[in-house]
């Protein structure tokens, strides 16, 4: 096992009684002091001094692998076109596309009048320069980027600290300045009205909840005034706004994990009284769309998998609803989008993706090149085109964009990412298994290796996967994943319960009470993994963000002899003290998800059992690495801290075990291409570190 080193010594959080009870159990929480009662402002001087130290340690301990990190970093920035271009869209009068100039960390944003052949590299003017606009900032990222209906206007969002919390600007396009209207504290939605005199943006709350929709016309100095268009008063629902296919109308859309509601307005009046296609009903999920041949709807509501409904007249009445696709246990209808001609659906059948057209005359689906991978619906700016715009990958094929005509039902291939170091796919193979969980499920395990590796060779292993809100894993290509692979590792993705690759109710078989199904699957496929001789007897390295960091800590707690080390990125691991606190943007909305402990003494004592946090026991735990942000509104940053504290007083090894909180970044880690590359080298460097294959 990689142990400490001798020479740094690693930080200790001091201890502060702590107790809190709930149904008749009492928790002492000596860590709970490193959540600063002032979030998200955190200014307590002992705790960011904490921070500090943890930071220190860990640039000491990484700075012994300095020079593998600088190669694996120059290796993977090979792997990626530094003038890299986006595939150009039209969409009303302009073409646009996006590029990166040599070496720039940001996109520049580019757009012309509109042409007949908008392929052509001719022509093109400046729209928005992310890498002028981000210079100077430790974190930027763009929110929203939208040019006004009459092409006069450019409304764009960002965000500087991390903390998902959008400022709005709008810039005069004919004159290059900034008008003086600003509006602060947004989700980083806009939509342009018709007369491209109002937007239309989401106000998010103190604790980051976004809850309210307003119209903001421009010229209006105090943002205050702005006119109200809807006001979500439940602290358990989030509201987004979007623009239908046909940017005749706005979709308000308002829900938690597992219930909708969703209001239309006429962008062409924004004062009209909004329409409520179906009123909220416990579990109901559904999706509106409009176009040339009018509404269309994706709910849950006769099949967990989705159904498609066509609507002749969008009012109230949801029984006029006519049932166009059917979704069935093996097909899972996950997405949709309208346009005049055609229907196109994301499908999935018996957990394989597909894209589905609907048309009047009938549907099909697109035959794609390889027999597994992963497909989805692209850049598709307008509605009356004749063509659906699709994102492909698989394992083995990097990220490609194919445009499927209708007419002639042939894909024409528009962009394959490149890969200037050079990448020969037939270097590589990829297999799909099926593992019998513990309780007789069977999971999907999606496996990639260079021909080079040998089953029963003993060769170290990474093993992937998430597992939480229905967010499927689907097997896609990684040009940073050839750095382990070329080393002779072996890179599995676990498809396990709590995502939805075998439908929604793979999703529901691991929320809830059977939130537990989760972390068993992945233990199950690396066991069967082992067995089968894909990896050696604790020759396995796994790693997870978010939810899937919370995974990461429960499978440490509940089988640690596995794992050769273990990498958590802004890991969920105090579950159930988040799931207590009401107080926090996403507890409520995370009670369909987890249970609400407050409430339910079961759901309580459920997540009691295997929260990783509260879990912590006095064993051997591998080495780990722990990531975390000071601004992340949705893991916050005591959590991993709080994991890390807890563990280093708590493990009986010493195995390394070592904590970078970004203090200018929020969920996503840093904000420039280049900058979120390096942060994979180090994970790669510790990830070698485990195997002892740091001498190279």
């Amino acid at each position: 096992m990689l142990v400490a080193p001798n020479t740094i010594v690693p930080p200790k959080a001091g201890q502060k009684p702590n107790r809190a009870t709930h149904h008749g159990y009492t928790r002492s929480d000596p860590w709970f002091w490193l959540r600063d009662q002032g979030y998200p402002d955190v200014k307590d001087a002992e705790i960011l001094e904490y921070l500090a130290e943890e930071n220190t340690y860990f640039d000491a301990v990484m700075k012994q692998e300095k020079a593998l990190t600088d190669k694996l970093f120059e290796e993977i920035k090979g792997r990626v076109k530094e003038d890299d271009a986006g595939v150009p869209w039209q969409e009303g009068a302009y073409d646009n596309k996006w590029a990166f100039e040599k070496g720039a960390q940001y996109r520049c944003w580019y757009y012309r009048p509109r042409s007949e052949d908008p392929f052509k590299d001719s022509g093109w003017q400046i729209l928005y320069d992310e890498a002028k606009a981000a210079d100077g900032k430790d974190f930027f990222r763009l929110g929203s980027l939208s040019v006004s209906p009459d092409g006069k206007k450019l409304a764009y969002s960002i965000d500087d600290n991390g903390s998902e919390r959008f400022t709005l600007r709008v810039q005069n396009l004919e004159t290059g300045t900034l008008l003086n209207d600003k509006i602060e504290e947004t989700s980083g939605e806009i939509i342009w009205s018709k007369d491209s005199s109002a937007l239309v943006y989401v106000k998010v709350s103190k604790e980051w909840r976004p809850y309210l929709v307003a119209a903001h016309t421009l010229g209006t100095s105090d943002a205050s005034e702005d006119l109200t268009l809807y006001e979500e008063q439940d602290t358990a629902f989030f509201v987004h706004v979007q623009s239908t296919s046909s940017d005749e109308y706005l979709l308000v859309r308002t829900g938690d994990h597992v219930t909708s509601e969703s209001h239309l307005i006429p962008l062409s009046d924004l004062t009209a009284k909004p329409i409520c296609p179906a009123v909220r009903r416990a579990k109901h999920d559904y999706q509106l769309d409009h176009a040339g041949q009018g509404w269309f709807v994706r709910s849950n509501k006769d099949h967990s998998n989705f159904c498609i409904y066509q609507v002749d007249t969008i009012s109230s009445s949801e029984p006029d609803w006519s049932l166009l696709i059917e979704g069935s246990d093996n097909r899972y209808l996950h997405g949709m989008q309208v346009f005049d001609a055609f229907v196109a659906v994301e499908d999935r059948i018996d957990g394989l993706d597909q894209l589905y057209l609907w048309t009047a005359e009938g549907g099909s689906y697109v035959a794609l090149p390889e027999p597994v991978y992963e497909v989805s619906l692209g850049n598709n700016s307008e509605a009356n085109q004749s063509f659906v715009r699709l994102d492909y990958t698989s394992l083995v094929t990097p990220p490609t964009v194919y445009d499927y005509g209708l007419d002639e039902r042939k894909l024409h291939l528009r962009k394959e990412q490149e890969i200037p170091s050079g990448y020969d796919k037939s270097k590589y193979a990829s297999e799909r298994l099926m593992v019998t969980a513990r309780d007789g499920a069977l999971v999907p395990v999606s496996i990639v290796y260079h021909k080079d590796w040998k089953k029963g060779s003993g060769t170290p292993m990474h093993l992937y996967a998430y597992g939480a809100y229905g967010l499927g894993m689907s097997p896609a290509f990684s040009a940073a994943r050839l750095s382990l692979l070329d080393r002779g590792f072996s890179y599995a993705i676990a498809h396990i319960r709590g995502g939805d690759e075998m439908g929604y109710g793979w999703y529901e078989a691991g929320k809830l009470e059977r939130r537990e199904n989760t972390f068993n699957d992945f233990v199950d496929v690396a066991r069967a993994l082992v067995a089968q001789g894909y990896a050696a007897e604790g020759g396995i390295s796994i790693s997870g963000g978010s939810a899937g960091g919370e995974l990461m800590g429960a499978v440490a707690n509940q089988a640690p002899e596995l794992f050769k080390g273990v990498a958590l990125h802004v890991p969920f691991v105090d579950v159930l003290n988040t799931m207590l606190d009401g107080s926090l943007p996403l507890t409520p909305i995370e009670w369909p998800e987890w249970g609400n402990p407050i409430e339910d003494k079961a759901a309580y004592e459920y997540m009691a059992s295997y929260c990783p946090y509260s879990n912590i026991e006095a064993k051997d735990y591998p080495p780990m690495l722990v990531t975390g942000g000071l601004n992340d509104p949705r893991v916050t940053y005591w959590e991993p801290t709080k994991w890390v504290a807890k563990l280093r007083d708590t493990k009986t090894d010493d195995n390394l075990l070592v904590l970078k909180i970004n203090m200018g970044a929020g969920h996503g880690g840093k904000s420039g291409r280049f900058e979120r590359l390096f942060e994979v080298a180090e994970e790669y460097t510790f990830l070698l570190m485990c195997f002892g294959l740091n001498a190279e």
